[in-house]
């Protein structure tokens, strides 16, 4: 990992966002379906409209709306990669609106991956947007099914050139060895794991390795440390890092494995998140992060983390979850359970051209606005509503624009994995009618006059083809 030197710009974190989706479901459920499995707490769950990508850029939105610097790329990191062959960073792309000379690239296939990301990214001399996301599942019964969850992060990195640095990056160092604990083929819909003490005796050397070597290239003791952050996915292991780390295991903060489960390639980041939420300036932590060896590295905080508010804390979602879902939907979601579906045909994949030619409102969400009397078109039009104006529009961002419900319906006939769709007519502050979906809401609950955000989501796949796009959902932050 890189060091920084006399004379260079600090390097680090200017912002950062986290996104936990909605649902969890309480592993109780799985021992009452199946009587084996389960456990204590709950796990967040990505709804059945949502997928790594469209998580990521939740997250990136998050980490995007509390600062102005523009990003010079954007890698997204996965182990979960809803597309192969096939750059999943250019949907994160097109929803932020960046312009098209702004790199976008994926790093994916484990999650470690998110390291070399970062790496990437704090070598760099330029802004960059980094993002992790992951969709973890296990096999019905299992501890993975249990005790792993949903989530995405995103960190906007760059130097004191570009905006206010919150977190310094201090440094850090790495161990590497080749040895089978988790894997997965593509095509599979979960891991399989080797036996779990074998993977301790393979990562606590490397654990204390790494640790050894970031200590003292960064100059400091373990009593310097205000905070450390274990993440893994292997449980025994984690447990056994603090002593192999010689670090004070007092020190280990919560890492939110019973509220959400264990995230994958987000997690060491998504803990992160959840301690720079509450952070004070001058706090010097310690991440260790376990995957196929074991990377570990500090940063601390400056004065600049006491005027810095994220768009919202992982404890305010944590706390905005809804723990109800059960399990036969939460299967249903993930693959394992094919219901009948609607009695109505197929869906159909979007074609790629009418999708390149309208990817600012299809992406991004942008309308426009009629530059002589205001009036917000939603799609985009030629011909205003109001005057009929005809070629005098200019675009106008709607993504983070909130709005209100006006009327709804519950349609329990249209093509959905989760029926039944709630369809809404919402008008936007400012301007602007609209109907889409509203996710990540009870039918019962739904009424005229909701206060709603817009999300970004995947509406449906037909023949290998994810159609994204936008719906509301009630407002929560």
């Amino acid at each position: 990992m890189p060091t920084l030197t006399k004379g260079v710009a600090l390097r680090g974190i200017i912002a950062y966002g986290s996104y936990l989706p909605y649902y969890r479901l309480q592993k109780g459920a799985i021992t009452a379906a199946l009587g084996t499995g389960g456990g204590r707490g709950t796990r967040s769950v990505a709804s059945y409209d949502e997928d790594a990508t469209s998580m990521a850029v939740e997250a990136a939105r998050a980490a995007m709306a509390t600062s102005d610097v523009s990003p010079a790329g954007v890698t997204f990191a996965t182990a979960t990669p809803p597309y192969l062959d096939k750059t999943n960073a250019t949907v994160i792309h097109a929803a932020l609106n960046l312009p098209s000379h702004v790199f976008a690239g994926d790093v994916a296939g484990a999650p470690r991956s998110v390291n070399a990301a970062l790496r990437s990214a704090l070598d760099s001399s330029r802004p960059a947007l980094v993002v992790a996301s992951d969709v973890r599942s296990g096999r019905p019964g299992s501890s993975d099914e249990a005790n792993l969850g949903d989530a995405a992060v995103g960190w906007l990195i760059g130097s004191d050139d570009d905006g206010p640095i919150i977190a310094e990056w201090v440094g850090g160092a790495s161990a590497t060895a080749e040895f089978l604990d988790r894997w997965r083929q593509p095509g599979w819909n979960y891991s399989r794991v080797w036996e779990e003490r074998f993977g301790e005796h393979a990562y606590l050397p490397l654990v204390t390795e790494a640790a050894t070597a970031a200590f003292k290239q960064c100059q400091l003791e373990p009593t310097d440390v205000d905070a450390v952050i274990i993440a893994g996915l292997h449980a025994r292991a984690v447990r056994g890092a603090a002593r192999a780390a010689g670090v004070d295991g007092a020190k280990v903060v919560d890492d939110l494995t019973e509220a959400v489960g264990n995230t994958g390639s987000p997690h060491a980041g998504l803990v992160l998140a959840s301690v720079l939420d509450r952070a004070e300036p001058g706090q010097t932590i310690m991440v260790v992060h376990l995957a196929d060896g074991c990377d570990v590295g500090f940063v601390r905080t400056t004065d600049a983390i006491s005027s810095y508010s994220p768009k919202i804390t992982v404890a305010d979602q944590i706390d905005a979850g809804n723990d109800g879902l059960d399990y036969n939907t939460f299967i249903t979601w993930r693959g394992f359970l094919e219901r009948e579906p609607p009695r109505r045909p197929d869906p159909e994949p979007p074609a790629a051209p009418p999708s390149f030619r309208s990817e600012d409102w299809k992406y991004a969400f942008i309308g426009s606005r009629d530059r002589s009397t205001g009036a917000v078109h939603l799609p985009p039009q030629r011909v205003s509503v109001k005057g009929g104006a005809v070629d005098d529009m200019e675009p106008i961002p709607m993504a983070d624009v909130p709005a209100t419900v006006v009327t709804f319906t519950i349609d329990r006939l249209a093509y959905s994995l989760s029926p039944p769709v709630i369809a809404v007519v919402i008008d936007f502050d400012g301007g602007g009618r609209f109907q889409c979906q509203l996710t990540d809401a009870d039918p019962d609950d739904v009424k005229i006059g909701d206060r709603v955000t817009m999300t970004f989501r995947r509406l449906l796949t037909a023949n290998g083809v994810h159609n994204y796009f936008w719906k509301a959902r009630p407002a929560r932050d």
